[in-house]
């Protein structure tokens, strides 16, 4: 048995390395992306002062002149002396930018093409490997669950070795071979972060498959739809004295949420769409947000049967996939979290590394 799966463990290991290679160190770098960006290009600011931001028509129309035509996905308003934030989104073909106004003025900051730049280019190799969307992606997805099976073998390995306890830790001293210490290397981390890289790899498997997404969520007793729902309107039809009302929506959500990080405002898709919004308890962090869904008429609030509603109704199976993405880039234990999942990233890099090393010190001898 440990023979046939150190093989599968070694076949796994050469098909997948490359991609497993890349996908961690790009991965290591992309949790910090937010970080980094304002480090270098510097957070932008506002001065605050002492009347309302714009009202979403109104920064609408502003941000449509810098592209006319687009779609525009939503508005976000964060804190006081923060930008307002006019995001514009289409698929295909894919076209994703946003605006930066001076809430209060509404003087146009700049604009920032988010499919360009370093980070884009990290995020295009982590999904994709810089191929082509339709093999890229796949080759990603496939090696994932490959790397969960390699990981788990690799323990297995681990447990059947012989003095267990000195790979506990790397006794090396000076007349320690280099082959000795590229199994130490491969070995001995692997074994500390086998709990943590499954984990992150598990996570990305929830984003990468929609089939192993709902096994996710009804295996841990999910009993809502799973799949992000817009409610229709509650009220029927429009009549010529019925205009959508999005512009009062915001002093709404701040007298319900007067401490939230930010909210982000979505216009409807057509005459029956709710308007929908989401309210952000802390930046950065996705699983607590509240997404809250409103006849475009009259405001009132519609219930979703989706997961994705208020996150004081979200049960044990909606909590798992809510926070899924927090936990796959460690923000949801904030910057100590986002640490931990870089150095683990980094260490994944290192296995196909060191594995490599092993398979071509066997093949010689």
């Amino acid at each position: 048995m440990k023979k046939i799966i150190l093989k599968i463990h070694e076949i796994i290991g050469l098909l997948t390395g490359v991609v497993v290679l890349i996908v961690s160190l790009t991965g290591s770098l992309w949790v910090f992306n937010e970080e980094i960006n304002n480090l270098v290009c510097g957070a932008l600011a506002v001065p605050v002062r002492n009347q309302q931001p714009l009202i979403p028509s109104a920064a609408k129309e502003i941000a449509s002149k810098v592209f006319p035509g687009k779609s525009i996905h939503g508005i976000y308003y964060g804190k006081a002396n923060e930008p307002l934030e006019v995001i514009f989104y289409e698929p295909e073909p894919e076209f994703y930018s946003s605006v930066y106004l001076d809430p209060y003025s509404g003087k146009i900051l700049k604009s920032e093409n988010h499919l360009e730049g370093f980070f884009a280019f990290l995020l295009e190799g982590h999904l994709g490997l810089w191929l082509p969307e339709e093999i890229g992606s796949e080759i990603v997805k496939v090696s994932v669950l490959l790397f969960m099976i390699a990981l788990i073998s690799g323990f297995y390995l681990w447990t059947k070795g012989k003095n267990k306890k000195r790979r506990l830790w790397f006794d090396w001293n000076i007349n320690t071979r280099w082959k000795r210490k590229n199994y130490d290397l491969h070995s001995i981390i692997g074994f500390y972060i086998f709990f943590l890289a499954f984990i992150i790899a598990f996570t990305g498997a929830v984003m990468a498959y929609d089939w192993f997404y709902y096994i996710v969520y009804k295996g841990a007793g999910g009993e809502k739809d799973p799949r992000f729902i817009i409610p229709n309107n509650v009220s029927i039809g429009k009549n010529e004295e019925m205009q959508t009302r999005i512009d009062e929506l915001l002093p709404i959500l701040k007298g319900s949420y007067p401490d939230a990080d930010g909210y982000e405002i979505h216009f409807p898709h057509s005459d029956s769409s709710s308007i929908y919004a989401e309210v952000y308890k802390k930046k950065g962090i996705y699983y607590n947000a509240d997404y809250l869904f409103f006849d475009q008429y009259t405001l009132e609030e519609i219930n979703t049967p989706s997961l994705y509603g208020r996150a004081e109704d979200a049960d044990f199976a909606d909590s798992i996939i809510r926070m899924n993405y927090d936990v796959h880039v460690g923000a949801i234990g904030g910057i100590a979290g986002k640490t931990v999942a870089f150095f683990v990233s980094l260490f994944c890099a290192s296995l196909p590394v060191t594995g490599f090393l092993l398979w071509l010190g066997k093949r010689k001898k």
